[in-house]
């Protein structure tokens, strides 16, 4: 053994395929039983003590405590996934395992990892091929079909119940984010999520302007503002401090009330300058100190102190309001304008809401249920059917779910396999095909069937004409996808075909670890 060996942790070879393998392969066990609509959830504890419990897979992914290297290369995959499309998280890490799974059979046959990445990568491309001729073509005019896919991407989570109330609400939502934009620029952070305890999902609505988590800067501001004019402003509404070092003596009683005087006499021309710009609302990045929240709240104005960079921006989105360095700067152009804005009670939680925008950029989903748990499982799956709704107005295809499209794929690949391939080059395409029937069986097997016999019945199906039979979970039955409106966006197909792909090689080309502080060592 060499002296780097001696004191590193290190793997070579075939156990390093092992070892990398084997890790995929067990996290993809653990998160597979999340897939579909029969899906458990998980349940994750912190050292804290505070629990999560959920079925969605990048948010099982990002909470696991995760240290072996091999299998952080499959959660990086997987939040590509999410960044990239906003769905199949899971199904990345399942495909990745499932092909590495079947590669060490390959490997064990002294098949050289560098042909069998070149077969993976290979089979892929093929298979994208495929999948681009297999899609359906959609878009904003076609509603219906958004609609399925939104509701698809729910079906099975905690907000499976409200799932047409909640995608009507996301399509809305994207639809007017879309507005004059090109669909494939089309760019979403403008539409926030935000959970609300108290109610019930049917009572979530889509806010076309902007809630933020403050209240008003005084009590006796008003509690509502109609046709509200708004400033936004960077700096404090204080007497600043002097940038050095200055000391102020007072002699006399007098001297310090003409002091204090003086200063609140500062404030009250700055909040009149702010006022006489016409403004009726006001949101300050800093602080409103105190009189000039007075001076203010006399003059009618709502001001609300502290507000996060990023709600002022996306308040200056939906009002068309400019952000102005300090209030002596504000002028009336300056100005935003919202139809109302308002302080409101949601559950326990104050919140200020700029609503009734013209045009907005910036909207705001509000998700309502009767527990903090329910509302953040909620959240996720509408984040879950906005992304996927974007991701066909991106693509412009999309392609019918139930495992369907991973049957046809199966069937194509192994035909062309058969047709043009040889020897080894063949049997790695081949392999490949069959890990794609990953995710019907996991489909089949959480619903307690066959996946051998259903999988044999839906290929019958689909070679007799029927090319978008699957399997449909929640009734437990083969069936036309199509017209059962279980729809997904081709993209994330094609995302999840390249990133488990890129994991597997990835994997595969690995013949060495090296496990601790390098430095200095070799």
């Amino acid at each position: 053994m060499s002296d780097s060996e001696s004191f590193l942790g290190r793997t070579k070879g075939k156990d390093a395929h092992r070892s990398n393998i084997a890790v995929i392969c067990n996290l993809a066990d653990d998160i597979r039983s999340t897939m579909g609509p029969k899906g458990m959830d998980k349940m994750i504890v912190d050292g804290l003590g505070d629990i999560v419990v959920t079925n969605d897979g990048y948010t099982l992914l990002t909470n696991m405590r995760i240290k072996h290297p091999a299998a952080k290369l499959a959660i990086e995959a997987a939040i590509t996934q999410q960044e990239k499309v906003g769905d199949g998280t899971t199904s990345v890490v399942v495909f990745a395992g499932e092909l590495l799974r079947r590669a060490q059979h390959l490997l064990e046959m002294n098949i050289h990892p560098s042909l069998l990445a070149q077969g993976f990568r290979r089979a892929e491309a093929m298979a994208q091929e495929i999948l681009g001729r297999m899609g359906e073509p959609a878009s904003i005019q076609t509603p219906e079909l958004l609609l399925s896919a939104a509701q698809t991407a729910m079906t099975g989570k905690s907000a499976e119940g409200a799932k047409e109330h909640l995608s009507r609400l996301a399509l809305e939502g994207v639809r007017k984010m879309v507005e004059g934009e090109a669909d494939q620029n089309l760019d979403l952070k403008g539409l926030k999520l935000e959970r609300m305890v108290g109610g019930t999902l049917a009572q979530s609505e889509l806010i076309n302007g902007v809630l933020i988590s403050r209240e008003r800067a005084h009590p006796h501001m008003p509690k509502e503002i109609k046709h509200a004019k708004i400033a936004i402003i960077e700096q404090a509404l204080e007497i600043r401090n002097p940038e050095i070092t200055a000391q102020i003596q007072i002699n006399d009683p007098m001297q310090m009330q003409a002091f204090i005087e003086q200063e609140q006499k500062t404030l009250a021309e700055i909040t009149a300058k702010l006022v006489s710009s016409g403004c009726t609302a006001v949101f300050c990045q800093q602080n409103i100190e105190e009189p000039a929240d007075y001076f203010l709240s006399k003059a009618g104005v709502l001001a609300v102190r502290r507000v996060p960079q990023s709600d002022l921006i996306r308040i200056a989105q939906a009002t068309g309001a400019r952000i102005v360095a300090n209030a002596m700067a504000v002028e009336a152009d300056d100005l935003g304008y919202a139809g109302k804005i308002g302080e409101e009670h949601y559950g326990n939680s104050i919140m200020i809401a700029v609503e009734d925008c013209k045009n907005p950029k910036a909207l705001t989903l509000v998700i309502r249920a009767a527990t903090e748990h329910a509302a953040e499982e909620a959240r996720r799956a509408v984040e879950d059917a906005v992304g996927d709704i974007a991701s066909i107005l991106r693509e412009g295809k999309v392609v019918a779910g139930a495992g369907a499209v991973e049957i046809r794929l199966k069937r194509a690949l192994d035909l062309v396999a058969k047709r043009e391939l040889k020897g080894k080059e063949r049997l790695i395409v081949e392999t490949f095909a069959q890990a794609l029937l990953v995710v019907p069986r996991t489909l089949i097997e959480s619903a307690g069937q066959d996946p051998i016999e259903v999988i044999s019945v839906i290929e019958e199906q689909q070679e007799a004409g029927a090319e978008w039979t699957g399997f449909d979970a929640v009734h437990g039955e083969v069936t036309d996808c199509w017209k059962r409106a279980i729809v997904e966006p081709s993209r994330i197909k094609s995302q999840a075909l390249a990133s488990a792909t890129e994991v597997a090689v990835t994997v595969l080309r690995i013949d060495d670890m090296f496990i601790g502080d390098t430095r200095d060592k070799l």
